[in-house]
């Protein structure tokens, strides 16, 4: 669909006007030599990767060299200056000028939590940094419709977390401290901030070099505590139990991001779900007349085995991350009361296994984007009285505007009231051992309708997701709403009929 003329003048004026600031920002670019950009060039040229991707990758994998160096750095100041120069540089080593927008909004937010009340300050913060978020989905769908080219709203969306978790953060700290905290700030009164950290210890956090460019998006705490050493010691400077190596976590989890970033490529290549050659014009590959040619079961195969694919590369992302994150401590979650360690939870952001083998949408919706959920669960859930509605409207505005996205985010919530209404009349019939028959039977139900549903998402388009389904005969939605109809007329069983 076209915008009418007068808007797209309007659009158009104003973008011209933005880029035209670019010779102001240009200069900030100074961390990243300029040699090293034609090394870079040159090394993408030699192995077929675009530019792009190539320094993306590489970014990640500079986390971890960094990540060495940020553990022999003493406690402190160093490493909150550490933390934001190296951010800063992996974001203009992959962005250029674009990082800006990092800057901008981390200042923009500082200065609110300098000159507002908190009590503001947990509105106003996180509407200014969903707008400015929602604003560079915009431009991205704009200037670049359907396509992948890397920009920064990618990265924006982990930063507009950090500072929306921040602003609550700020706003628990001061309630607390005057005794006026509601529930919701008691039961995150453990990432609440008693005074405004300052303005190194800010940029340290929003700029994290090990989660700048994929995430997670850890709490505040979570970040200062391993740079000022509180984490692992007391006042005292003694440990707070016995320190746990950080080798395994880190080695498991680097080798890890490797081995799914080979199965991405190798998957990706026999199975991509878009065109290879232009996934952005052209008709995406599970569309093309060889796969559509083919039997259902092959159809709906080749299907899932390319949403297995474009999991990957999240995989290697966030596993990547969490050793980078775990060099340093930032991911160990410290000491319990008898000084035994808790593990390694600040920096998981996927449970792989148990996303892929999840019995039902709930274990999905848990063990994927683990710091989101959580994200959302503290600061936008339990703060608007267990709001489903603003859960799920602020994930999909922060997530984008493409069809796709809220194709798959109405369609989703039918396949969880099935759920709700299966697990109510059916399954206190049966054993709820874990793996058992039952079990395999939900696991298998989960995976093939979700991945019907979820195919929605790295498609983007209307016409491409309405034409996927189609082509799978709508059995995703049918069976789901033929089942609910089916068990609105089933009788609940009865507590003698339920299976012990």
């Amino acid at each position: 669909m076209e915008l009418p003329s007068a808007v797209t003048d309007v659009v158009d004026s104003t973008l011209e006007y933005i880029y035209s600031l670019e010779e102001y920002v240009a200069p900030t670019v100074v961390l990243v030599p300029s040699f090293v950009k034609g090394y870079v060039e040159q090394l993408s040229e030699a192995i077929g990767f675009d530019v792009e991707t190539l320094s993306y990758t590489l970014g990640l994998f500079l986390c971890y060299p960094l990540g060495v160096i940020m553990t022999n750095l003493p406690y402190g100041k160093i490493r909150h200056l550490f933390s934001f120069l190296l951010g800063a540089f992996l974001l203009q080593f992959t962005l250029g000028v674009q990082w800006i927008h990092q800057l901008i909004t981390s200042l923009v937010v500082y200065a609110m939590c300098l000159v507002l009340p908190p009590k503001m300050v947990k509105t106003a913060v996180p509407i200014f940094v969903m707008i400015y978020m929602c604003a560079a989905h915009l431009h991205r769908q704009y200037t670049n419709y359907l396509g992948y080219d890397l920009d920064f709203s990618g990265t924006q969306m982990v930063i507009t977390q950090k500072l929306y978790m921040f602003a609550y953060n700020v706003y628990d700290g001061h309630e607390l401290k005057n005794g006026r905290g509601d529930r919701a700030s008691q039961k995150c009164s453990k990432f609440a901030l008693k005074e405004l950290p300052g303005l190194i210890e800010f940029l340290g956090y929003t700029f994290c070099f090990a989660n700048v460019l994929a995430g997670p998006a850890a709490e505040f705490t979570a970040y200062s505590t391993a740079c000022d050493g509180t984490l692992l010691y007391d006042a005292n400077g003694k440990p707070k139990g016995k320190i746990p190596s950080a080798v395994w976590p880190t080695l498991q989890n680097l080798l890890q991001s490797i081995v799914h970033m080979g199965l991405f490529v190798f998957l990706g290549g026999m199975y991509p779900i878009l065109d290879p050659t232009d996934p952005q014009k052209n008709t995406p590959a599970v569309l093309s007349e060889a796969v559509l040619s083919q039997p259902w079961v092959n159809r709906y195969f080749y299907l899932w085995m390319s949403l297995v694919a474009v999991r990957q590369k999240y995989y290697f992302a966030w596993k990547n991350a969490e050793g980078a994150l775990n060099i340093w401590y930032a991911g160990f979650e410290g000491f319990d009361e008898d000084g035994k360690a808790i593990g390694w939870g600040n920096s998981v952001n996927v449970n792989i296994f148990s996303f892929e083998t999840a019995s039902n949408i709930q274990t999905l919706s848990k063990e994927w984007n683990k710091r989101t959920s959580l994200w959302l669960t503290r600061y936008v859930y339990i703060r608007t009285g267990g709001s489903l509605m603003a859960v799920y409207g602020l994930s999909a505005f922060w997530h984008g505007f493409y069809p796709g996205y809220y194709l798959f985010f109405l369609s989703i919530p039918l396949l969880t009231m099935c759920e709700r209404m299966g697990r109510k009349k059916i399954s206190p019939y049966f054993s709820d051992k874990a793996w058992g028959p039952y079990d395999i039977f939900c696991k298998l139900v989960t995976s093939l309708f979700v991945e019907y549903t979820v195919a929605a998402f790295p498609l983007l388009a209307f016409h491409w997701t309405i034409n996927l389904w189609k082509n799978h005969y709508f059995f995703g939605h049918i069976c789901a709403i033929v089942f609910y109809i089916a068990m609105m007329f089933t009788p609940s069983p009865k507590k003698k009929d339920k299976k012990e």
